[in-house]
């Protein structure tokens, strides 16, 4: 029996079930906290998740296309030696069915299927305040007592279908990127309908245009796409990174970004517009996010440096798209390289070179409804067979709005994110005890390489954890000063690049009535780092511990 068992045997009037954790989600966050929790700590914990299997993102998102954008060798855990030694990438940025069956293999070595819960969508969780435990209930018909509840439902994992009149109207197929059929979907002889250009909608767009008869992409705002550049992996690039994985974790654990990235070190006006030249089109050729995360220092904070690698890429896109006019619709003038996520892409513009592929602006000519048969804007009507939505999510505070979740006196946790999230840390929530974040609202997460982030969260809150279990500790929560001092110093260091002043779902711009607030940290994922272990070397500062005798007292 656990020691949360032993210390509240009735906790939960109507609980089943007693854990010490209970973990929503089995992705990368999901399928580590229950390893570290169960494996290393000795703690029982269940892991509740949504889907038919594990996997998370990689389960869901299985549309023509998907693949990581971060090498391989880094996008995985590192913390087993085995692991990364025996597990053989086949490409630098591998596809979705490679990632989930990484995933797979993880949960198998580790044993960790036995403690996941499938098909199984956690609806409430309930702080009880005189228990000190969380009542967590599930879709279907759960109901279990937790010590501690570990959020690991991802970042980007609430799909965004816009509200578009007459959307049931459509007598055709209808798809979600995120919620793709698992038997797959064949575009042969059909005419597609594809709307959103973000960094699925570019993936989906260059693989269904290979294969419908015709395909019409319906674009809002343009975007700077740089070249993937993904390859095979030889026999020799495979051993370098083995041998030199010591390295290269070193460098990911503490840089900015999490991927095996570093800036030029200088200015973009310290550098001679030849220097520049050959800097922009290296970093092009070689592909992946070096023209955004390895380029001159300045780039997201300085207007006038930023408008120089502006101009270079949409040279770019002119160059490969023949017809001057969609050229021009398909190249970003309303926002700065770099303040939108940069997707990348893998002949994406030529496709529009190709007859059975057009291009439509729906700034220009809004869509103004679903019909039975397509789509109307307001310059026609475009019939379809099937229509794809690669609209997006309601990113990083979507996934907690969806979960009925109650802190001390009953308060609602959307209530209190109502105006914005309100987070210490991105990990933990004022009035919300004992219930921890994994990559967070105001966390790094989404501006990093996700599993480099998630492993931070998941040993930082064993840490926090261990310190209570080793101190007879029985709740914690943020003080409201560290939480106000952390929302605004989140603020400020976005505030401080261009990032803000562009529209995005970093700022839940896509989500009509959402607060236009920047959700993610941009203060990097090394000094990020370096706050968290500040933060526990010094007693947690900026955390109020309590234990139940305590808190009756």
């Amino acid at each position: 029996m656990s020691s949360a068992q032993q210390n509240h045997p009735q906790a939960g009037t109507d609980a089943t079930e007693s854990f010490d954790a209970v973990v929503v989600g089995a992705g990368f966050a999901g399928l580590y906290a229950l390893h570290k929790l169960r494996d290393e700590m000795g703690l029982s914990a269940r892991v509740y998740e949504a889907g038919g299997g594990i996997g998370g993102t990689w389960y869901w998102n299985r549309y023509p296309g998907a693949r990581s954008d971060t090498s391989s060798w880094i996008y995985c855990y590192s913390f087993d030696e085995e692991l990364l030694q025996e597990w053989q990438w086949s490409e630098r940025y591998p596809q979705q069915q490679e990632v989930l069956n990484y995933l797979e293999h993880v949960a198998e070595r580790f044993d960790l299927n036995r403690d996941i819960q499938l098909q199984t969508r956690v609806t409430s969780a309930i702080f009880d305040e005189e228990t000190e435990r969380w009542e967590v209930r599930t879709d279907t018909g759960d109901v279990v007592s937790a010590r501690f509840v570990i959020a690991a439902l991802g970042a980007l994992s609430a799909a965004n279908l816009p509200d578009v009149p007459g959307l049931e109207s459509f007598a055709g197929d209808r798809y979600h990127t995120a919620e793709w059929p698992h038997e797959g979907v064949d575009f042969t002889g059909k005419k597609v309908g594809l709307i959103g250009t973000g960094a699925t909608g570019i993936q989906v767009a260059t693989e269904i245009a290979e294969e419908a008869e015709h395909l019409t992409v319906f674009q809002r705002t343009p975007n700077y796409a740089v070249p993937l550049g993904n390859h095979p992996l030889d026999a020799e690039l495979r051993r370098e990174y083995k041998e030199n994985y010591d390295e290269i974790w070193e460098q990911v654990r503490h840089n900015f970004s999490g991927h095996d990235y570093e800036p030029i070190g200088k200015t973009l006006q310290e550098a001679a517009p030849e220097e520049r030249e050959r800097a922009f089109q290296e970093r092009y050729d070689r592909g992946g996010f070096g023209l955004w995360l390895a380029n001159y220092d300045d780039l997201l904070e300085n207007r006038e440096a930023n408008a120089v690698v502006s101009e270079w890429v949409r040279e770019r896109i002119r160059e490969r798209v023949r017809d001057p006019e969609t050229a021009e619709k398909l190249t970003p003038s309303d926002h700065a390289f770099g303040t939108k996520r940069v997707p990348l892409e893998n002949g994406y513009y030529e496709i529009f070179n190709r007859d059975n592929v057009g291009l439509v602006d729906v700034k220009k000519t809004p869509i103004e409804e679903i019909t039975a048969t397509g789509v109307r804007t307001q310059d026609g009507e475009y019939e379809f067979d099937a229509l794809v939505f690669a609209t997006g999510f309601d990113a990083m505070t979507g996934p907690y709005n969806k979960i009925d979740i109650r802190g001390r006196g009953g308060r609602l946790l959307r209530d209190k994110w109502a105006e914005g999230p309100r987070t210490y840390l991105g990990i933990m929530s004022a009035g919300f005890p004992n219930m921890f974040a994994i990559t967070g609202p105001q966390s790094p997460s989404v501006l990093t390489n996700m599993p480099v982030a998630i492993e931070q969260h998941v040993e930082w809150i064993s840490g926090i954890v261990r310190h209570m279990l080793d101190n007879g500790l029985d709740v914690v929560e943020p003080t409201l000063d560290a939480e106000d001092e952390w929302v605004d110093h989140s603020q400020e260091v976005a505030h401080a690049t261009l990032l803000p002043e562009s529209a995005t779902w970093y700022m839940g711009a896509n989500i009509p009535g959402k607060p236009q607030v920047f959700l993610p940290y941009l203060g990097g994922l090394g000094p990020y780092r370096e706050k968290c272990d500040e933060v526990a070397k010094n007693a947690y500062e900026g955390f109020a511990f309590a234990n139940r005798e305590e808190t009756r007292a």
